[in-house]
C-alpha cells in the first residue's frame, strides 16, 4: 500500500515550509491529490521529487529549469549544467570583483587614507562600468543596432535629471525584497502589494516605451537562460517569473493590466 503524507508531514521530511510547497504546486513543480476533504496529500513520488527540488535548488538552477529537468528525465543534462556552471562562474567572479575592490578600499582606509562617501561612492562607481560592459555584451546579442538605435533615442525622452543609478538601485533593492519573501502566494495581498510597487518603479520606462520596446524587454528576461550570471539586472529569474505570475493572478481578479 503507498504511504500518504499530508503536507505538515512532507513538511517535517523535506525541510521546506508549507508556504514553500504551496508555491511549488503553484508553479506547477508538483502536483499533490487532495482528500475528501480538501487537504493536500503527497505520495512517495511527490516527496522524491521535492528532494529533487531542494537539490537542484542548492546548485542555483532557477525554478524553470528545474521544471523542465524533472519534467523531462531523459533531457541531456550536459548543456544545462554547462549553462548553470557558466552563470555560477560568472557570479562568483563578480562576488571576487567585488571583495577586491571592497579590500582595497579598506586597505587606504587601514592606512590611514580619510575616504568620505562622496569618494566611496566614486570609487564603487569606477568597479561599476565593469558592468556596464558586461550589459553591453548581452545587449549586442540579444538585440539588433536598429532596436539598440531605437531605444536609445526613446532614452532621450527621458527628463534631464533622470538618476540611472538611483533608478536600479531601486530596482535592486525590490528584487532583494520580493526575493526574501518568496516562496509566496501569487494569488496573495503581499503579492499584490509587490506587482503594485514593480509597476510604480516601470513609469519612466513606460512613458517612453513603444510597443516594440515592451516586447523586446520581455524577449530578453525569457531568454535569461542565455545570459543569467553575465549582467545583472537587479533581481533574479526567480523574482521576475514570479512577478509574472502575480500580475496574471491579479489581471484574472480583474486588476488593473500591471508591467
Amino acid at each position: 500500500m503507498t504511504t500518504m503524507l499530508d503536507i505538515a508531514e512532507i513538511a517535517r521530511a523535506t525541510g521546506l515550509s508549507s508556504r514553500a510547497l504551496r508555491f511549488y504546486e503553484a508553479r506547477g513543480l508538483i502536483r499533490p491529490l487532495r482528500s475528501e476533504g480538501g487537504r493536500r496529500i503527497f505520495g512517495t513520488g511527490e516527496l522524491e521529487r521535492l528532494h529533487a527540488i531542494v537539490a537542484l535548488k542548492r546548485a542555483g538552477f532557477t525554478l524553470a529549469a528545474i521544471g523542465r529537468m524533472l519534467d523531462r528525465p531523459d533531457a541531456r543534462l550536459g548543456p544545462m549544467v554547462a549553462a548553470q556552471l557558466t552563470a555560477v562562474e560568472a557570479q562568483a567572479a563578480a562576488l571576487a570583483d567585488t571583495a577586491s575592490l571592497l579590500r582595497s578600499i579598506q586597505s587606504r582606509i587601514d592606512a590611514g587614507e580619510r575616504i568620505d562617501v562622496a569618494t566611496l561612492c566614486s570609487l564603487i562607481r569606477k568597479g561599476h562600468s565593469m558592468t556596464t560592459a558586461q550589459w553591453k555584451q548581452v545587449i549586442d546579442r540579444q538585440f539588433t543596432k536598429e532596436e539598440q538605435a531605437h531605444w536609445a533615442e526613446r532614452r532621450n525622452a527621458l527628463a534631464p535629471d533622470f538618476d540611472q543609478e538611483a533608478y536600479q538601485a531601486q530596482w535592486a533593492d525590490l528584487g532583494r525584497r520580493i526575493a526574501a519573501a518568496l516562496p509566496l502566494d501569487p494569488d496573495s495581498e503581499a503579492a499584490r502589494g509587490f506587482v503594485r510597487e514593480w509597476s510604480a518603479l516601470l513609469a519612466p520606462f513606460r512613458a517612453v516605451a513603444t510597443p516594440e520596446m515592451w516586447a523586446g524587454a520581455t524577449r530578453l528576461h525569457q531568454k535569461r537562460e542565455q545570459w543569467e550570471g553575465q549582467a545583472d539586472p537587479g533581481f533574479s529569474a526567480e523574482v521576475w517569473q514570479f512577478i509574472q505570475a502575480a500580475s496574471a493572478a491579479m489581471q484574472a481578479r480583474g486588476g488593473e493590466p500591471e508591467g
